[in-house]
């Protein structure tokens, strides 16, 4: 058997992804925050972007009597345009214009804001206990040993490393080969300074010493029931077992309201209210307002740059190509150019993808916005791909991330897209309105008869909404909505 090589044509098509369409792809699916980030960048890095808005107001602001007017020729002769532009240094002016725009002379000189106008973060819980900790009077080595269980907080402030452990954290020597480890009881005697300080019941192993040493704050009697509820019957507490923690301690019912009371004004988290954790301010891609009884889709561009493709690039860029200039000064310019425009389509192919997408949602959702959610319908991506003639992945990538504001409040995108559930008569309900009704069932019970799982399966099918059990404490551990049992109130 010969083997031969040989040429052969075939004949093949394929989906290849030219660069515009990646940047397209891209600008969908970022953020507001990203997108306005971005393009601040592309206004930095490309020399051919500017804002529509503010090269206009600069041309309409430009004192007319500071630009010279070249006066006409004598002779009558012509302008030399080549010669005018063989005198423009182009390699000069785009040197200049890599290594930096203008002068320090030409830079306006700004004094610097005072320091205390300067942002700072807030203390957090660490910061706050080696405040005092550095006002008392300690002794060096004490301060160390304190700093070290202070380094072993979590930020609720419960203490993650046992005595030993850090016992064994102290260097065994110093440089001199005098003994420095750590005792126990040196360790005891820190970890009972750092205990004392503000807030209460920090720096405990488990949340039943953190309660008692906030008790001790208070100043609550050695004998009182609370503390004895907490100490003696710790476990049947946790498990909201009252009668059988009334019987162990040897008192009435009804006696344990007053110490429950006490216990629910302590803190399960000493450090919360120092969390550094600050609330996110979303600002909404799409405006949904009604005029009537129609419905006005607005667009959110404020903040946005407006861009355009520089004038003078591109005068710059047509007496180039009428001279028949051929150099990289050109070749640097038209790339540019390809960019710029590249970007400005991409963005104005992102703002009508969303306003399509949104338009959409609106259409199907039109009996939310005019009742409420408990007209939610179910509605998946396929529903919107088919009705704006789009895939679905591009209608994914537009509502990540995207918020929608409506009079009835602030949601994101993702908010219209659920399953349904099936019901006996009528169109399929959303998972939506289920868990509302779950939520409303929840909070019209008898706090001392309160609805299990099953009760709630079963209200729901009398309904029409066929839903198993399972399902219903899925949707309930969704809501953050305790069990039965720890929800059941015995006072």
């Amino acid at each position: 058997m010969a083997l031969e090589q040989k040429l052969s044509l075939k004949l093949s098509q394929k989906l290849v992804m030219t660069p515009s369409l990646q940047q397209a792809i891209k600008l969908l699916q970022m953020t507001r925050m990203e997108l306005d980030t971005l393009l601040s960048q592309e206004l930095v890095e490309n020399p051919i972007l500017e804002e529509a808005a503010e090269a206009e107001s600069a041309e309409e602001e430009a004192p007319r009597e500071e630009v010279p007017q070249q006066e006409a020729p004598a002779n009558g002769d012509t302008l030399d345009h080549h010669e005018s532009m063989e005198n423009i240094d182009l390699d000069a002016y785009f040197g200049d214009y890599w290594e930096g725009s203008g002068t320090s002379s030409m830079m306006e000189e700004r004094d610097e804001p005072p320091i205390e106008n300067s942002l700072t973060r807030e203390p957090d819980l660490y910061d706050h206990l080696l405040w005092q900790l550095h006002m008392a009077e300690v002794t060096p080595r004490q301060r160390e040993i304190a700093e070290l269980i202070i380094g072993n907080l979590d930020p609720d402030g419960f203490l993650v490393a046992t005595p030993e452990e850090i016992r064994a954290m102290g260097d065994p020597s110093d440089q001199a080969g005098e003994d420095r480890g750590y005792t126990l009881d040196e360790v005891l005697a820190a970890l009972a300074l750092v205990r004392s300080l503000d807030p209460p019941g920090i720096a405990c192993a488990n949340l039943q010493e953190s309660l008692l040493l906030q008790m001790d704050a208070k100043e609550v009697p050695p004998d009182d029931l609370a503390r004895r509820m907490v100490f003696e019957t710790w476990d049947l507490f946790l498990r909201r077992q009252f009668p059988a923690v009334a019987k162990k301690l040897g008192v009435e019912l009804a006696e344990l309201e007053e110490a429950v009371e006490l216990i629910r004004t302590l803190e399960t988290h000493p450090g919360r209210r120092f969390s550094t954790d600050r609330p996110h301010y979303i600002e909404p891609d799409v405006f949904v307002r009604r005029v009537g009884d129609e419905y006005v889709i607005q667009l959110n561009d404020d903040g946005l740059p407006r861009l355009r493709v520089s004038r003078a690039y591109r005068r710059m860029l047509q007496t180039m190509r009428s001279e028949g200039r051929q150099n990289e000064a050109q070749q640097f310019i038209k790339d540019k150019i390809r960019s710029a425009v590249w970007l400005i389509k991409s963005l104005d192919q992102r703002q009508r993808t969303i306003y399509k997408v949104a338009a959409s949602i609106v259409r199907q959702q039109r009996e939310f916005l005019d009742k409420g959610i408990e007209h939610l319908r179910p509605m998946v991506l396929r529903d919107v791909a088919e009705d704006i003639g789009m895939h679905e992945s591009t209608v994914s990538r537009v509502v990540s991330n995207k918020y929608i504001h409506t009079f009835r409040g602030l949601f994101p995108m993702k908010f219209f897209f659920h399953s349904g559930i099936d019901r006996e008569y009528g169109d399929n309900i959303s998972s939506l309105t289920v868990k509302r009704k779950i939520e409303q069932l929840v909070q019209a019970e008898d706090p001392k008869r309160p609805l299990s799982d099953s009760e709630l399966m079963r209200i729901l099918n009398r309904e029409g909404i066929q839903i198993a059990r399972r399902t219903v404490a899925k949707y309930r551990d969704e809501l953050s909505i305790p069990s039965s049992t720890d929800r059941k109130q015995i006072f």
